[in-house]
């Protein structure tokens, strides 16, 4: 067994694997490399064969998004620790030590996050992860260094290690056994919010999500769906709700999702008084679908949920009433943090 596979799920991506796979090879020594291909219709399996041939192909059966693409394409692998790393993600030298270090010296931490910064703009972090995240009580998710549209600079005030509610799926160390544990990301999220709830998962078995600043990333984002794409809308929010169901304690379970679709409800209005009509349709879509299946996600709860597993009641209220923009203003201090 392999103490770390790198893997790499790959779609259409053939010019993100010439860019950024050389950085990863360069700077993955000791790990065993693997581009997923979730059945691509371009040269990408043929490009990775003729220029890198010590990277391993995993080729899926069809495109079946980030969830279903990562567990088909693992199951393949034989590794203590599982990277899964987008294929828009340039890693840096020594980005692998410190991760391996906290594993082999921390047995309860099942998942890492390392510092994701925004490739175009390197001095700041990047949307998808910045140093670690977290939840509101009513689902919301939002990070060190990013909190909805507002993007903090890098200026070494997140250069620490500390408990996180989750780890961003663009660049997430995970235990295998765990993984394996956990059944890995749910396959009816297809894409999106699926790395929040399997880490909710692993917080309610007892584990522990970790961020490391000693390794870095930079991140481009937004090439497999934008951020102003309305698909994207979709999934997010049904997906939210989804997780919501599957993961909230008991008590209060019913009034958390009545109150979280009021607010989605709220979003819908504010895009249609921007003219985004297309992402309005996109909330009610994701609520009929909610509906439909919402009672199949009942049946996947799990005896136990944490009772704490939001650090602020709303995200939304701070950030959109009372002006709170930037996460330090949220926690002046750590004493909310696990060090």
């Amino acid at each position: 067994m392999d103490k770390i596979a790198v893997v790499i799920l790959n779609w259409n991506g053939v010019k993100l694997l010439e860019q950024f796979l050389p950085s990863v090879i360069q700077f993955s020594a000791g790990a065993t490399i693997y581009v997923a291909d979730n059945a691509s219709t371009d040269d990408s399996v043929n490009f990775v064969k003729e220029n890198f041939p010590t990277v391993q192909i995993i080729k899926n059966t069809a495109n079946h998004g980030f969830a279903k693409g990562y567990n088909d394409a693992l199951k393949n692998v034989n590794a203590e620790i599982y990277a899964l790393v987008n294929s828009d993600i340039e890693v840096t030298e020594n980005w692998l030590q410190p991760i391996l270090e906290t594993f082999n010296t921390e047995k309860h931490t099942a998942i890492i996050q390392p510092k994701i910064l925004d490739f175009k703009n390197k001095e700041y972090f990047e949307y998808a992860g910045g140093a670690g995240g977290f939840i509101d009580k009513f689902g919301f998710p939002y990070c060190r260094g990013r909190i909805f549209d507002t993007i903090e600079k890098d200026e070494g005030q997140y250069d620490d290690n500390c408990e996180l509610s989750w780890a961003s799926g663009a660049c997430f160390f995970i235990r295998s056994e765990v993984y394996n544990e956990l059944k890995g990301f749910d396959e009816s999220f297809f894409a999106h919010q699926e790395e929040i709830d399997l880490c909710w998962r692993a917080l309610n078995e007892g584990y522990v999500i970790k961020y490391n600043s000693g390794s870095t990333v930079y991140h481009v984002g937004g090439a497999t769906l934008s951020q102003g794409n309305p698909k994207k809308t979709y999934l997010n929010f049904r997906n939210s709700l989804l997780m919501l169901v599957k993961n909230l304690p008991k008590k209060g379970l019913f009034f958390v999702i009545f109150f979280r679709m009021v607010l989605d409800g709220i979003a819908g209005i504010r895009f249609l008084t921007q003219g985004k009509f297309k992402h309005t349709l996109a909330i009610l879509h994701a609520h009929f679908s909610f509906y439909c299946i919402s009672l199949k996600y009942i049946r996947k709860r799990k005896y136990f949920q944490i009772k704490q597993y939001y650090t602020v009641k709303s995200i939304v209220y701070l950030y959109y009433i009372k002006k709170v923009i930037v996460f330090k203003e949220i926690f002046n201090t750590n004493q909310n943090i696990k060090n």
